[in-house]
């Protein structure tokens, strides 16, 4: 099965990601689409962070009902924290039977020579791109390993969703209802 990894914190999980994941999933050669709950992204700070369990959780509850999209915590057991060529190798070797591609927002290409091991991210997986507004630019317009693919472009921001909810105002629209009902009822983001 070919399946695209598309990682994050997920905090929280947002339309914007359902969005993303299903047109991948759905309008490209994918069979499933499995969102890599990270429990801490080398690129960016833990602050704010709810725990990868409660992520884990709110993702879970926001795709139940869609068969292509599925969840999962392989990287809550790895060293902190996490390399995305780990992750991958780490899948590999537990779904030899599986061939993974690697889901990624156009803006982050213009720092994927940043990330560790990149050319065996590119040798070994691939990457499938979706647009993002505002993109630098960068050198893979061409690689034989990078696809482009059309998807909406959303600028939805888990940062505003989290300050909305700190500051009383409604999420209604940009989480599921789901989600929304877990924030609620956990004190979430509060």
């Amino acid at each position: 099965m070919k399946i695209g990894l598309f990682f994050g914190s997920f905090n929280p999980i947002h339309v914007g990601h359902l969005i993303i994941a299903n047109t991948m999933a759905t309008s490209t050669d994918l069979e499933q689409v499995w969102f890599v709950v990270s429990p801490q992204n080398p690129f960016k700070k833990n602050k704010g962070l709810l725990h990868e369990f409660d992520r884990y959780d709110m993702v879970d509850k926001a795709i139940a009902d869609n068969p292509k999209l599925k969840v999962s915590d392989v990287e809550f057991l790895m060293p902190k924290p996490s390399y995305t060529i780990d992750t991958l190798t780490k899948l590999q070797e537990k779904y030899p039977q599986h061939t993974f591609k690697l889901i990624i927002g156009e803006d982050n290409l213009a720092q994927f020579k940043n990330w560790k091991n990149y050319e065996a991210i590119l040798e070994y997986y691939g990457l499938y791109v979706y647009p993002r507004p505002n993109v630098p630019p960068h050198e893979f317009g061409n690689h034989p390993a990078v696809r482009f693919f059309s998807a909406p472009l959303l600028d939805i921001s888990a940062t505003f969703i989290r300050e909305s909810i700190k500051n009383r105002r409604s999420i209604r629209y940009m989480v599921a209802d789901v989600v929304e009902e877990m924030i609620q009822r956990k004190k979430f983001y509060i």
